[in-house]
């Protein structure tokens, strides 16, 4: 039987249903706010997630935060260790570099159906990302380019009109910006980088799939190689014991 309210009416209980839809509502919300933390560098590579922490800054029990959790951990995001508790991942440098040959072809792929079916909506759009991450290299602002970066080469895989290719992208490309992100805090490789991009832009829009896919393909292996010739500093102690098993 339900209760009473104050005024003498009776309180009406959810329905089993749309608490379980609360609930994963706030369960997907708390995850795309962690993501953004992580992917902002707010959180870094290696920090530890408490849920108490969390739960208290998000405004949302724990039961949400745990299954964001979970939901990151299948990401490739955090990892969960047992009896340690949740931290973001490191991605080992041969992890990075096995990411971006996966990327490189899935690039190329793009690059080639994007150069015969971009439409002038969609090279504007990417013109102007490209103009910001321009701007972003010149004020040395590596946080702003590095969201511009992820935006622009989303925004290409997602104009290529793939939706599998760019779910699987979009998963490899969250884990690689991990590593990435260092990777473009070198003053000098947002400049390298931002004319790339411009080179890219200029590779689809003249309709040659040969040459947009090689513009792609061509950077992906230019960022990797950067990365290995200026490697990420040395995980903590507790993110190199988590790869074990990875």
């Amino acid at each position: 039987m339900p209760t009473r309210n104050q005024t003498g009416g009776a309180i009406v209980l959810p329905h089993p249903t749309i608490a379980l839809l609360r609930s994963a509502s706030l369960a997907t919300a708390a995850q795309q706010e962690i993501e953004r933390l992580i992917l902002e560098g707010e959180l870094p590579p290696g920090a530890k997630l408490t849920e108490a922490t969390l739960s208290e800054r998000l405004g949302v029990s724990r039961g949400p935060i745990r299954e964001a959790f979970r939901r990151l951990e299948e990401a490739g995001l955090v990892r969960q260790e047992k009896n340690r508790g949740v931290f973001v991942r490191d991605i080992a440098l041969d992890e990075a570099a096995e990411i971006y040959d996966l990327r490189a072809v899935m690039d190329e792929l793009a690059g080639r159906r994007l150069a015969q079916t971009l439409t002038a909506e969609q090279l504007r759009a990417l013109r102007g990302i490209v103009e910001r991450m321009e701007q972003a290299a010149r004020a040395d602002d590596a946080d702003a380019y590095h969201l511009l970066n992820l935006q622009f080469h989303d925004r290409v895989v997602e104009y290529a009109g793939n939706r599998k290719m760019s779910s699987m992208y979009r998963k490899l490309v969250k884990e690689l910006a991990l590593a990435r992100r260092r990777n473009l805090s070198d003053e000098q490789a947002l400049p390298h980088s931002a004319a790339e991009h411009r080179q890219i832009v200029k590779a689809i829009a003249s309709g040659d799939p040969d040459a947009a896919g090689r513009a792609l393909f061509e950077h992906a292996e230019a960022s990797k190689q950067r990365m290995l010739r200026h490697p990420p500093p040395a995980a903590p102690a507790h993110a190199r014991a988590g790869r074990k098993g990875s």
